[in-house]
C-alpha cells in the first residue's frame, strides 16, 4: 500500500537524520491522502522541518515548528503508529528547553532528537 510505504519511507529518512527527505515523504502522504490521523502526520512534518530549520541556522523557524508539532501530538495518546506519544512529548519539551538555552546553533545536542520509537 502506498500510504504505508510513504510513512515508512519518511520514518527511515527521519531516523537516518535526513529530516528534509522525511518531511517530503510525509508531506506526500499528508497531502495526497485523507488520513484519520492527518494531524499526527502533520506533526511529524513540522517536527522534521524544525530540525531542517535548525540545521540551516533558523532558530526562530525551528522553535515555531517544534511548538506547532507539539500541539498536533497533544491530540493523541498512548502509542500511535508505534510511536510512544507521552515519551515524544517529553522529548519535545526537552528540545524546546535546549533551543532556548542555545547561544548558537552549534550548541545544540543532536542526540536529543527523538528516535520516534
Amino acid at each position: 500500500m502506498i500510504k504505508a510505504r510513504l510513512f515508512q519511507e519518511g520514518l527511515s529518512h527521519y531516523r537516518s537524520g535526513d529530516f528534509f527527505e522525511s518531511h517530503e515523504s510525509w508531506e506526500d502522504l499528508w497531502s495526497d491522502y485523507y488520513l484519520k490521523d492527518r494531524k499526527f502526520v502533520q506533526g511529524l512534518i513540522q517536527l522534521s522541518v524544525s530540525f531542517v530549520h535548525l540545521g540551516n541556522g533558523n532558530m526562530n523557524g525551528a522553535k515555531s515548528l517544534l511548538n506547532k508539532s507539539k500541539e498536533k501530538f497533544q491530540l493523541f495518546s498512548g502509542v500511535h503508529r508505534k510511536i510512544n506519544i507521552k515519551l515524544l512529548l517529553e522529548q519535545i519539551e526537552t528540545i524546546r528547553i535546549a533551543y532556548d538555552e542555545c547561544e548558537s546553533i552549534s550548541d545544540f545536542d543532536w542526540g536529543l532528537v527523538p528516535s520516534l520509537e
